[in-house]
């Protein structure tokens, strides 16, 4: 059994993962569009199979700071804090919303704020640090909402459709989170 608390908010849950997330996962499939936003290339997609999903589902299970994103009881994705570095106070942030009637409906951004309140508060933590493809212009905004701030680009960090493409690194310290709560 997971220790990780159950993280609730207006519209989603996050949640440790459970048995059940295998099969909703695979029935998700792997969306064209979201796998190019995640850096693949659209001749690159493939069929989702449940190898690869009994992978994803044991990896998650193995996290030791990672959620399910659930909205109204169903699957809608996951959550991760990556890199935790209780010495800096530090980590990254991932997060993947794999069922596309789910885009842009501000549940990504809700989820992030859950994230980022017990990272911040429970977890103690000073910093959260995001890198996001540059064309992925749905989640800078969405991280731009939650207070992340650009601090940089990296050049030609991903090969994605016959075309290199730039990483822009995001930030988000405790104080300024905290700033956007209040």
């Amino acid at each position: 059994m997971s220790g990780l608390p159950v993280l609730e908010g207006a519209s989603v849950r996050l949640r440790p993962p459970e048995e059940a997330d295998i099969d909703a996962r695979l029935a998700l499939g792997r969306d064209t569009e979201i796998a190019e936003m995640f850096g693949v290339s659209t001749w690159d997609v493939s069929p989702l199979t449940r190898e690869e999903v009994l992978g994803w589902f044991q990896a998650l299970c193995n996290h030791p700071h990672a959620w399910v994103i659930e909205n109204g009881q169903t699957f809608i994705g996951e959550i991760r804090l990556d890199r935790v570095d209780f010495l800096d106070r530090r980590a990254s942030i991932a997060v993947g919303i794999f069922d596309p009637a789910s885009l842009g409906r501000g549940l990504g951004s809700e989820a992030i704020r859950l994230a980022l309140c017990h990272a911040f508060g429970t977890m103690g933590l000073h910093r959260i640090g995001i890198r996001v493809l540059a064309y992925n212009e749905r989640a800078i905004r969405a991280y731009e909402k939650c207070g992340f701030r650009i601090e940089g680009r990296e050049r030609e960090t991903a090969f994605v459709n016959g075309a290199w493409h730039d990483d822009i690194m995001m930030g988000l310290l405790e104080h300024e989170f905290q700033a956007l709560e209040a």
